[in-house]
């Protein structure tokens, strides 16, 4: 299936239930693993990532949660097509659980550069070709509160080309509406189908063009939404 195809597969927007719904039915229903939907996410938008052209270092910007560890199998994949990756951890390492940690430990051990905070963000994006914003996913409620509020400014400031993996950090999914803060996106690559705050006119100024990755989810569950 092509990228346009997988881009047209599902047309309409889910809400951050539905999306939490299609996740858990993928598991439990269909026995999927929660790292083979990580897996396929961050190499589909690796893939993309690629098609839309990358002519230095991607620096990649990364929570603890599973929007962080999409970022870290985007950084294997983008790797192992040649291309020089650095990893930015938001967060101390020690504070990642799951499938994320699972993703943090391939790379680690794959000799991805990793750097933990405290860290100048300023210098370490400074040179970057894309900014992969892999920070905070569509479970994001509520104001968004340090360490994460510096990221996002460093990010907006480097004036660097930015690609939002599921949504730009800082977005409500639902509403359309920044959480106090929120990374500007060149790209965004959404799973499975458009987030309904995608559709809230204005919302191009944060998400930039949208593009829906495919993670491998059964057609017959995503017709029975």
């Amino acid at each position: 299936m092509s990228m346009t195809d997988r881009e047209t597969f599902i047309p309409r927007s889910l809400t951050r239930e539905q999306v939490r719904d299609v996740d858990r039915r993928a598991i439990e229903d269909y026995g999927m693993l929660g790292l083979v939907l990580m897996e396929n996410a961050g190499r589909n938008s690796a893939e993309l990532l690629r098609t839309l052209g990358i002519s230095g270092r991607v620096t990649i910007c990364c929570g603890k949660g599973n929007n962080g560890g999409d970022g870290f199998v985007m950084a294997r994949h983008l790797e192992n097509a040649g291309v020089d990756v650095n990893i930015l951890l938001c967060v101390p390492s020690p504070s990642l659980t799951g499938d994320a940690k699972t993703n943090l430990n391939i790379i680690e051990k794959g000799h991805t550069p990793i750097l933990e905070p405290p860290f100048d963000w300023g210098k370490e994006l400074a040179g970057s070709d894309w900014i992969v914003d892999a920070l905070l996913g569509t479970g994001t409620q509520g104001t968004i509160r340090e360490p994460f509020v510096s990221a996002i400014a460093s990010i907006n400031s480097a004036k660097r080309k930015v690609f939002a993996v599921d949504l730009p950090s800082g977005l409500d999914c639902d509403t359309g509406q920044p959480l106090g803060i929120c990374v500007r996106a060149d790209h965004t690559a959404t799973f499975v189908a458009r987030k309904i705050g995608f559709d809230i006119p204005g919302t191009t100024e944060w998400t930039g063009a949208v593009h829906v990755v495919d993670i491998g989810v059964p057609r017959s569950l995503l017709q029975n939404l």
